[in-house]
C-alpha cells in the first residue's frame, strides 16, 4: 500500500460522474462537478492566505455545505486536516493543536470566543473564521493530481484511558479500504444516498464524506439531529443508508408511532454500543434493517459488522470482521484465545492506523506482528462473531461520545481541595450512560458537587462532566494501587436505597 497512488479523489470524481448529484444541506443541493469547482475555488483562497501542501490545518467547523467544501479543498492542495470536536472547550483545542502543530485553524464566525482563547494561548496560531476565508481573493491553486495511499488525510484525537489525547494518523489508504470493506459489507447500489447526521469531525460522519466521494454517492447533510427532519428526508430525498447511535435510532423508532419507513431504506448502520433488545424487536416490527458495528477512530469507522439476520439470533454481538480485516482475541499470556474466552481484541487491515501523531512509542504498546491491539475486551463464539465485554477498559458511551474516566479525573484532581478522585458511569435512559464521579476531600478542606461542577464545565466538554458526584472516605485500589472502577459501580448498586 506504501507506493500505491491513485488520482485525487474529489477531481476524479468529478471527472468521473460530474452531473450526479454529491451534497444535499438544507435547500442546496451540489453536483460533483460544482462540488470540484466550490473547492477549487477556496483551496485558491487557502493558498492566498499562505495554506501550503503537507501542512497541518485546524478545522473546527460544524455540519454545513461549506464544511464539506473547505475539506475537499485541503484535499486538493495535499494539506493534512486535523478535525476538531467543536464541543471541546478551548482549553482542550489549544493543547490539540499545539500537539499537532498546526500552521492554521479555520472556524466558525460563531466560536469568536474560542477564535479570541486559542489567538491569546497560541501566539503563533494564524485563525481565520469561514466567512474571512471566503472574501479573500483566490489564486490559481496547486493542485495534487494525484495522492499516495499512505499520505495522511486526517487527524482526529481520541483520549486515552491515561494521559492526554493523541492524534490518529488516518491515512487516504485508510479511507480507501474503510470504503472498500463496507461496501463490500453493505453492498452499494446506484440508487444508494446516505443520511448523515452525526459530525463530520467524528470518523462516524467523515468517513460518510469519503464513502460518497470513492462510490459516487450523494449524502444528505444535516447540522445536527432532528427526528422528523430525519423520517421526511429519508423519504423525500430517497435515502437509503443512515449512520446512527442508539439514541438515534430510539428517537426515530418512537417518532414513527404507527408510520414505517419507505421501501427504498435499507439499513441503519449501528454504532456506539450494542444495541437493547426491545430497540432491535422494535426495527424488527418495523421492518427497518440494523447493521450493528464495532469500530473506532483507529480503524477509520466500523472493521466489525453484525449483519440484519442476526441482529436476534446473535443479541450483543458486533458481528464479523470486514472482508479486507482481520480479528482474533488474544490472551494475557500472548495466545490466541478459544470460542467464549475472554481476551483484548486485536484487529488488523489496510483501514487501520499506521500509528499516532509524534506518539512512535505508543505504537510499540499497540502493534505487534501488524495487529493493532485495541485495549478492548471480547470474545468471539463458535461461529466466530464478537461480543465485546468492555469498551477499552472503563470507556464511557455517552449519546455515541466516547468519554474517558481517566480525562475527567485528572481535571478533578486539580482543585485543590481534592485529594483523590475517580470516575464511572451509570446508566441514562437517554443518553445510555452518563458520567459519575467519587471524590475523597483533602484532610481539612471542603467542596461541595455545586463547586466541583463549574469547575468542570470550564475544563471539559458539558457531556464529560459528572451528573453526579458522590464523596467517599476512601477509593478503592488494587495492590499496586490502581483504581478499580469496577468497584465504583458496584458501590452505587449497593448503596441505591440510601442514596437515592
Amino acid at each position: 500500500m506504501q507506493n500505491e497512488t491513485m488520482p485525487n479523489f474529489l477531481k476524479n470524481r468529478a471527472f468521473l460522474t460530474p452531473e450526479r448529484k454529491a451534497v444535499y444541506f438544507q435547500e442546496q443541493t451540489l453536483t460533483w462537478i460544482e462540488l470540484y469547482h466550490r473547492s477549487l475555488e477556496v483551496g485558491g483562497q487557502l493558498q492566498a492566505l499562505g495554506v501550503q501542501k503537507d501542512q497541518y490545518v485546524g478545522v473546527l467547523l460544524k455540519n454545513h455545505l461549506d464544511t464539506v467544501v473547505i475539506l475537499f479543498a485541503l484535499q486538493l492542495l495535499g494539506v493534512k486536516a486535523v478535525m476538531l470536536n467543536n464541543r471541546l472547550t478551548s482549553a482542550e483545542l489549544v493543547w490539540q493543536l499545539n500537539d499537532s502543530k498546526a500552521s492554521f485553524l479555520i472556524l466558525e464566525d460563531s466560536f469568536a470566543e474560542i477564535d479570541l482563547k486559542i489567538n491569546q494561548q497560541i501566539a503563533s496560531m494564524k485563525t481565520i473564521t469561514k466567512e474571512r476565508l471566503f472574501r479573500i481573493e483566490p489564486v490559481v491553486p496547486d493542485i495534487e493530481e494525484e495522492i499516495s495511499l499512505s499520505d495522511i488525510c486526517t487527524i482526529m484525537y481520541t483520549s486515552g484511558t491515561t494521559g492526554n489525547p493523541k492524534g490518529v494518523i488516518q491515512t487516504f489508504g485508510n479511507h480507501w479500504w474503510s470504503s472498500v470493506g463496507s461496501a463490500l459489507n453493505l453492498g452499494f447500489m446506484e440508487s444508494d444516498c446516505w443520511l448523515c447526521a452525526v459530525p463530520l469531525f467524528h470518523i462516524s460522519g467523515f468517513s460518510i464524506l469519503m464513502r460518497s466521494v470513492i462510490y459516487g454517492m450523494p449524502i444528505v447533510l444535516h447540522e445536527n439531529f432532528n427526528v422528523e427532519r430525519t423520517i421526511e428526508d429519508i423519504h423525500e430525498k430517497k435515502v437509503t443508508i443512515m449512520s446512527v447511535v442508539g439514541t438515534m435510532l430510539t428517537r426515530i423508532v418512537e417518532q414513527l408511532e404507527a408510520r414505517r419507513l419507505p421501501d427504498h431504506f435499507r439499513c441503519m448502520l449501528l454504532g456506539g454500543g450494542p444495541a437493547p433488545l426491545p430497540l432491535l424487536q422494535a426495527c424488527v416490527a418495523k421492518e427497518i434493517p440494523v447493521f450493528q458495528t464495532y469500530g473506532m477512530t483507529e480503524s477509520s469507522s466500523q472493521i466489525v459488522t453484525l449483519s440484519p439476520e442476526y441482529s436476534l439470533t446473535k443479541l450483543g454481538s458486533a458481528g464479523k470482521p470486514l472482508f479486507p480485516a482481520q480479528l482474533k482475541i488474544v490472551k494475557d499470556n500472548g495466545s490466541s484465545a478459544e470460542a467464549g474466552e475472554a481476551g483484548e481484541i486485536a484487529v488488523k487491515g489496510a483501514n487501520v492506523t499506521p500509528g499516532y501523531l509524534y506518539r512512535p512509542e505508543v505504537m510499540k504498546e499497540k502493534y505487534s506482528d501488524g495487529w493493532f491491539y485495541t485495549g478492548d475486551i471480547g470474545y468471539l463464539d463458535e461461529e466466530g462473531f464478537l461480543y465485546v465485554i468492555d469498551r477499552r477498559s472503563d470507556l464511557i458511551i455517552s449519546g455515541g461520545e466516547n468519554i474517558y474516566p481517566a480525562e475527567i479525573e485528572a481535571v478533578l484532581l486539580a482543585h485543590p481541595a481534592v485529594a483523590d478522585a475517580g470516575v464511572t458511569s451509570i446508566d441514562d435512559v437517554k443518553w445510555g450512560q452518563v458520567p459519575m464521579a467519587f471524590i475523597v476531600k483533602r484532610q481539612g478542606m471542603d467542596v461541595t458537587a455545586d463547586e466541583l461542577q463549574p469547575f468542570c464545565l470550564d475544563r471539559l466538554a458539558k457531556y464529560k462532566v459528572p451528573k453526579t458526584f458522590y464523596f467517599l472516605e476512601k477509593l478503592p485500589r488494587n495492590a499496586a494501587k490502581k483504581l478499580l472502577r469496577r468497584k465504583l459501580r458496584e458501590w452505587v448498586s449497593k448503596n441505591e436505597d440510601s442514596i437515592s
